[in-house]
């Protein structure tokens, strides 16, 4: 049986697949960068930022949008918003204790830095082409595509829980790999 590159798939996406993959390869380094301003940790900027591009993947009318890359800012800044309303909900002293107002959130945008998309591209297709060809697949059709886990679990002929594994492994493997980048 031959096996397709996931990889070679992200070039055949259909129309709006393949421009959310465009939106990862050309700003995914800002938006990280954008959300770890806000939120202070990579790991929940990157959580926010797989959900931010899930939610782009799972939009329902996506041509009435004049621009995707700031309606993705936006996604983010919202999702940020909500989980750093969360952290205070957790942090907070019991209701019988008195509370000091909390000051206001600052939501004034962040510079952003550019980046090589093509240096981008080429680093997700190589950290992708490590992993084996189930988990690369697995991962593009969730992350890229947005079909979910029962979805795959049968164009793979999989458990839905093995599915989810083959995603987190990859996920955690790019992931790895962007903070080996960083490292100064």
């Amino acid at each position: 049986m031959n096996q397709r590159n996931p990889i070679d798939e992200i070039a055949t996406l259909p129309g709006h697949a393949t421009r959310v993959a465009a939106l990862f390869r050309e700003h995914n380094r800002a938006l990280l960068a954008f959300l770890q301003c806000r939120l202070g940790s990579l790991a929940d900027a990157q959580e926010l930022a797989q959900e931010a591009y899930v939610r782009m993947l799972t939009l329902e009318h996506p041509e009435q949008i004049d621009s995707l890359r700031a309606f993705l800012f936006r996604i983010a800044a919202n999702l940020a918003v909500d989980r750093l309303r969360m952290r205070k909900l957790r942090e907070a002293p019991p209701m019988d204790e008195v509370m000091e107002p909390a000051p206001e959130l600052h939501l004034a945008p962040v510079p952003e830095r550019h980046v090589s998309a093509a240096e981008q591209w080429r680093e997700l297709q190589a950290a992708l082409r490590e992993l084996p060809a189930k988990t690369s697949r697995a991962f593009v059709l969730h992350a890229i595509e947005g079909r979910d886990f029962e979805t795959i679990a049968q164009s793979m002929k999989l458990s839905a829980r093995m599915v989810r594994y083959h995603v987190t492994r990859a996920l955690a493997h790019c992931r790895a790999r962007v903070e080996e980048r960083e490292m100064p």
